[in-house]
């Protein structure tokens, strides 16, 4: 099939070349000159494993190409998908349809014969009701199907959950699209990946639904954590003696320093907000959302506590900037926040991580970076892991010990058994790990 991407962001190009990689043709179109410059030499804007190498391939091939030119790709494509951003809207919360709404305006101006036009782009419920009325207003000759097909793409394993998806969604209400999509999804549907077809505006709240789900359970587990810390428990036990019941499932019960991304903290937002608007509010949403808005600074807290309450004049060595590893993304990452608090204490913050160093400089101001965790790491007062990087699980302790000025780890992933880190000589401090049985003072660290 022909298929035109409109967006070359993180869906747009990820979804590309995967629809590519399974026979199709696909053009990802991008009014950013700069951006399809780029890829056209080959340079890939984003970091996610194996896009490189999957969009090298499937451009070598012919079957994956970039351009801003919009007619001509739209004019042919059977299917032309809407990738763009939505981002929450300045002042209110809800979600910035601006751009889905001008790509579908474009599209309708472009478009020759049947056209299937899906919104890949996460949208409030009742979106592709005004996509349509949008096109049937700018051409009311269009002959289009709009369909709702949400991501459910993990930054950092996209193309492994875009060709092994737990489902896709697909909302229709032309029975006309039902086949094209899925022959779109055709290599899937044969693999036996779940096909779920609904209703449109079912298909938009379902990616709300899911993302709202998750960030909650995130935040139950950050919840019990910090009880934990309380009654001298141990969350990582928990957390696997809960997961183990088929109902709750594992995933998603890791506590830390709360969720970020690009995807959650928006749209569970954008969530409250529709629910708001159609006079029934999502209470639990809402409370998430409130609870992970101040943990960050809580994980300041925990490190300024960790240093008897006072980091003025202190160099803390923090571990990972990205909201998640294995991706650049810094958005509403708890890095931000966390560095944001230790500054106000007068702290002297010292940070590296894999990636998104580069990102950071454009959020953070007076960071002093590294090239390496034992660089950052010279004479600091305390070692803070933020992001769970590969590079971090393995850390030579011994090394540590003989340069940093404190011996002293604050885990806010739990990254590390706290006896593995005290058998070094070290403090360690970390996330629902109970109370001083799992904590060496710092004081007998340091004899």
């Amino acid at each position: 099939m022909k298929i035109a991407m409109i967006g070359s962001g993180y869906v747009g190009l990820v979804s590309g070349a995967c629809f590519a990689d399974f026979g199709h043709t696909v053009v990802c179109i991008d009014k950013a000159e700069a951006k399809i410059e780029a890829l056209n030499r080959g340079e890939i804007p984003i970091f996610e494993p194996g896009l490189d190498a999957l969009v090298a391939e499937n451009v070598k091939a012919g079957r994956l190409s970039f351009t801003t030119e919009f007619a001509g790709a739209v004019g042919d494509a059977d299917v032309v998908f809407i990738a763009v951003g939505t981002p929450s809207r300045r002042g209110d919360g809800h979600a910035d349809l601006s751009y889905v709404y001008a790509a579908a305006r474009e599209i309708a101006q472009s478009v020759k014969g049947f056209t299937v036009v899906v919104t890949k782009s996460t949208v409030p419920v009742g979106t592709g009701d005004e996509v349509e009325r949008i096109m049937r207003e700018t051409r009311p000759d269009a002959d289009v199907a709009v369909v709702s097909n949400p991501e459910f793409l993990r930054e950092g394993a996209a193309i492994s959950d875009f060709k092994r998806p737990d489902r896709i969604v697909v909302g229709i209400e032309d029975e006309r699209a039902r086949d094209v999509m899925t022959e779109v999804y055709r290599p899937l549907y044969l693999n036996q990946s779940p096909l779920l077809f609904t209703s449109r505006r079912t298909s938009e709240l379902t990616k709300y639904a899911a993302n709202a789900f998750l960030a909650m359970k995130i935040t139950f587990i950050n919840e019990i954590a910090d009880l934990c810390e309380k009654v001298g428990a141990d969350v990582q036990e928990i957390s696997r003696g809960i997961g183990l019941d088929g109902r709750i499932g594992g995933k998603f019960l890791h506590a830390g320093p709360g969720y970020g991304g690009s995807c959650f903290p928006k749209d569970a937002l954008a969530l409250v907000k529709t629910a708001q608007d159609n006079d029934s509010p999502v209470r639990l949403i809402e409370t998430t959302i409130a609870i992970n808005d101040t943990r960050k600074r809580a994980m300041a807290r925990k490190v300024i506590s960790a240093l008897n309450g006072d980091v003025r004049g202190k160099k803390i060595a923090v571990l990972g900037l990205t909201f998640k590893p294995e991706t650049d993304d810094m958005r509403d990452a708890p890095s931000i926040s966390i560095i944001q608090a230790l500054q106000d204490g007068g702290a002297k913050v010292f940070a590296y991580d894999p990636e998104g160093m580069e990102a950071s400089r454009a959020m953070l101001d007076n960071i002093s970076y590294g090239t390496s965790p034992y660089d950052i790491a010279e004479g600091a007062d305390a070692l803070v892991i933020v992001t769970e990087w590969n590079q971090f699980r393995a850390l030579d302790f011994q090394r540590l010990r003989t340069s940093m000025g404190r011996p002293l780890v604050v885990d806010l992933r739990n990254v590390y058994k706290p006896d593995e880190v005290k058998r070094h000589g070290f403090a360690y401090v970390g996330i629902g790990r109970g109370t001083s049985p799992m904590v060496v003072p710092i004081a007998e660290a340091a004899q």
